[in-house]
């Protein structure tokens, strides 16, 4: 699991330790040496059953080239970087609700139909 990129679909291989990696910030984390780069790159696609490994040429890289050739995936993903906000959180609002505010303006409960505190004004 790549702590990196979140719902990595792609494995990238290393050629200078001849392993698997999710990718190429988790090479840099585990192996004391740079990744070898070269113009051919050796991927295996996570979505195929079994996994499939395939090769891309990186010197000429294109838009076609970000999918897989066996199941058409498209693992070549846009980078969406988390936007600072504050937010209060709580329990779900349908089982606690005293997180809501309630902006109504409570009214007296009148008990019968005669108001006894507006009958002394309107009997003169």
């Amino acid at each position: 699991m790549c702590k990196h990129i979140p719902e990595v679909e792609v494995a990238i291989f290393a050629p200078c330790c001849r392993k698997w990696f999710e990718c190429a910030d988790c090479h840099r984390d585990t192996q004391d040496h740079p990744i070898l780069k070269k113009d051919e790159i050796i991927l295996m696609c996570k979505k195929c059953k079994p996994n499939r490994a395939f090769r891309k040429d990186a010197s000429n890289f294109d838009e076609s080239d970000e999918y897989c050739p066996y199941c058409d995936n498209h693992y070549v993903k846009e980078i969406k970087e988390p936007k600072m906000m504050l937010k209060v959180e709580g329990e779900d609002v349908r089982i606690d609700s005293r997180m809501i505010k309630d902006d109504r303006i409570r009214q007296k409960e009148l008990r019968t139909i005669f108001d006894v505190e507006e009958a002394p004004n309107k009997l003169g």
